[in-house]
Parts: structure tokens; C-alpha cells; sequence
């Protein structure tokens, strides 16, 4: 087979339309894609519709340069590492612990105990929200705001000048390593460092760290890398594997500098896998309801994808893909929406305008990597067959 190397693009929480279960998540009706680009309609995405963007939304006909098609999660939950682990080949049968009236008083004691400091606030609640609501009180005490999500996360808000970084990523990995253990074992403790004021506005800095559990059992990068193959994680993809399966991992600001340090990793030549996450669909936009953000993420994603093409190796094959949903538009709450995900895929090697259907993994691409570099099939059925020239 002569493709070596497979660059797999996630667009974090674009999703591609309610899952059937999504009504078990109260999910109903969300569109991730659909209803951005019918909330912003002078957008307009050229390229990705040569690709073959319009056959993922509608499952309909056209000459794409690309093969399309829709994932559908196995894993149990809606949030970035099941996403992810799934895409690896890892399937999730039971969900992360999640905490809809904040973590139980034995952690939050623990937490503060081993830290010595109190945590304020300790309920589900919008990251911008929570920090504007407890500034005050932490700026005026030293103690760090706690708070959760919808999604099996222990997160901790510090502002720069009153808790320094160092100390910030100590209290998470405290939190990480010694609180959320057993039964409480989160999906992950996140770090979120800000900076500003109640008078120029909180701003949520790009130093935000991810203490994700490890996978519980070797993936399709683990193997690859195993083969002497290079896996490169660009973005957070080190976060949510834990740095494991990983040869290298290179952090991103943004999704503007996620692409370009994308398309300077395939510039490069070298076998092996580039996983990128664009992150701000998601933490920016997605759960903040900005549908006019999202949309224009979508659009410097578009305007970029020439330039990865032209890069591209001849041996070289491109994934767009996604987690999860995150419909920017959805009114029921403000968590990530349990939407089936994008599938594109491209390359000299790939049969253009193959309409690969609903497929029953998002595993589905680790089996498909998994054959083309000749290593053990995790979970999933491969698609290459279906598209290799």
C-alpha cells in the first residue's frame, strides 16, 4: 500500500447531526454543522465542499475530489476523550463519573486538604460565568475557583497574578493524582489560567493544561509507534491521551496555529500519523453559543485546506473528522450534543466522490490506519478497501 502517512484533521465538537440517542442525552435536534452554516448563510465553504461537505450534511450526490461520509459513537458519554480514545480504538462501555450538583464533600475536603487552600465555588457551572461570579472573592482569599460541567471534569479557574502557573498545575495534579481516584476517577482535571479584569473583561489564556486519565489499554498509536512510525499530537492531543502513543507533541495558541503548525508537520517528510485537535470550535465558541465564531472557524479552516492539500505527500492521506457536537446554536443547555461526526477523507491514493454511508464506529479509523500500516486491529471495521485506488 503506498500510503505512509495518515493525517487525521479534528475539528473539536463539529458534529454532524443528532445520534439516535441523543434524545438518552437531551440532545434532541442538535446539528453541530447544519445549523451554523444556516445561522451564518453568507459563510460559504468552497473547499470543504469539494471535498465532499455537503454529502456528509445531506447524503447528497456531487462530483467530490474526496470520499464522505458520518460516524457514530459507541462509547458511552459525549465528551472529547471518548471522542478521541473511540478514534484511537479504544470503546468506553461505562461513562466517566459526572457531578450535576458539584463533587461530594469527601473530595472537595480531600482537595483542600492536600492543597491547603479552600475551593470556591464547587458546582456545574460556564467557565466565564463561574470566574466573574467568584473574581472577588479569589482574588481577595488566594483560593481557586472549582467548578464542572456536563462532562466528567474537575477544573480549576486561577488568575494569573494571584495563583502563579506553577502553582496552579501542582493543585491539578494533586487533583489528578491523589483526589479524583476510584470512584471518582474524572475524565479529566483541567487548568484554567486567566487574566483580566472585572472592568477590561476575563480572558481565558492559551496556558490551559489537560490531566487526562490514560487510555486503559494500548491504541492504534501505541502501535504505530511501536512500528518505529512517528506520531506527532499537535494541539491537545496530548492532553487526552496523556502524552501516551506519542513521539512528539507540539502546542498550539489557537486553531489558526494549529493549522499552520499542521501544515508545517506535513511539510516534513517522514511515515507515521500527525493527529491535530482545533480546540477553539469547542471551548470558544461551541459552549459559549457564538454560532458567528463557529461559523468563522469553519471559514479559516476552509481557507486553509489548499494549502494542506498542496503540501500533502503523494503518499499521504487526510481525515477531517470530529468528536463530538457542540451545536452552537442549541438552547437546552450549553454542554456538548451527542451528534453522530464528519468523515472526509482525501488523498492521491483515495477514490474520489465514494459515499462511505453512516459507519457503525468512529473506531472505524483506527481500524483503517491499523490496515494500512499493518499492525493489530483494535476495534472497528476499515473503510480503505472501499476507497484505495
Amino acid at each position: 500500500m503506498e500510503i505512509k502517512r495518515v493525517i487525521i484533521l479534528v475539528l473539536d465538537s463539529v458534529g454532524a447531526g443528532e445520534a439516535e440517542d441523543a434524545i438518552e442525552y437531551g440532545d434532541w435536534g442538535a446539528n453541530t454543522l447544519l445549523h451554523t452554516l444556516q445561522y451564518n448563510p453568507d459563510i460559504q465553504l468552497p473547499n470543504l465542499e469539494k471535498l465532499g461537505l455537503r454529502g456528509v450534511i445531506f447524503n447528497e450526490d456531487g462530483n467530490y475530489i474526496g470520499s464522505y461520509g458520518r460516524l457514530r459513537e459507541n462509547s458511552k458519554g459525549k465528551d472529547s476523550i471518548s471522542g478521541h480514545w473511540e478514534m484511537a480504538g479504544v470503546i468506553l462501555k461505562k461513562a466517566f463519573p459526572t457531578y450535576p450538583n458539584g463533587f461530594p464533600k469527601n473530595v472537595i475536603e480531600k482537595f483542600e486538604r492536600l492543597t491547603g487552600k479552600k475551593a470556591l465555588g464547587n458546582k456545574p457551572a460556564s467557565g466565564t460565568e463561574i470566574i466573574k461570579e467568584y473574581y472577588e472573592e479569589h482574588r481577595r482569599t488566594g483560593n481557586p475557583i472549582v467548578y464542572t460541567s456536563a462532562d466528567s471534569v474537575f477544573q480549576i479557574a486561577a488568575h494569573k497574578d494571584v495563583i502563579p502557573l506553577d502553582e496552579l498545575y501542582r493543585m491539578c495534579e494533586i487533583a489528578r493524582y491523589e483526589v479524583c481516584v476510584g470512584e471518582h476517577e474524572v475524565a479529566r482535571v483541567i487548568a484554567r489560567p486567566f487574566i483580566g479584569t472585572p472592568e477590561t473583561g476575563f480572558v481565558r489564556t492559551s496556558e490551559r493544561r489537560d490531566y487526562a486519565v490514560k487510555p486503559p489499554n494500548k491504541t492504534v498509536l501505541d502501535l504505530v509507534k511501536e512500528k518505529g512510525l512517528n506520531v506527532v499530537g499537535i494541539g491537545k492531543i496530548h492532553d487526552l491521551f496523556a502524552g501516551v502513543g506519542l513521539t512528539e507533541s507540539i502546542h498550539t495558541e489557537n486553531n489558526i496555529d494549529g493549522l499552520e503548525k499542521t501544515i508545517q508537520e506535513i511539510s516534513k517528510d517522514y511515515n507515521g500519523i500527525i493527529f491535530t485537535n482545533l480546540v477553539e470550535f469547542d471551548a470558544n465558541w461551541g459552549h459559549r453559543r457564538d454560532f458567528k465564531a463557529y461559523g468563522k472557524g469553519l471559514k479559516d479552516v476552509d481557507d486553509r485546506l489548499p494549502q494542506i492539500i498542496n503540501t500533502m505527500k503523494p503518499y499521504d492521506m487526510l481525515i477531517i473528522t470530529a468528536d463530538h457536537g457542540c451545536d452552537p446554536t442549541f438552547k437546552a443547555h450549553t454542554d456538548h450534543t451527542r451528534e453522530f461526526t464528519p468523515l472526509i477523507v482525501y488523498g492521491e491514493h483515495i477514490r474520489p466522490n465514494i459515499n462511505l454511508g453512516l459507519r457503525q464506529s468512529i473506531s472505524d479509523i483506527s481500524a483503517t490506519i491499523s490496515e494500512i500500516f499493518n499492525v493489530e486491529r483494535i476495534n472497528g471495521t476499515s473503510f480503505i478497501n472501499l476507497i484505495y485506488k
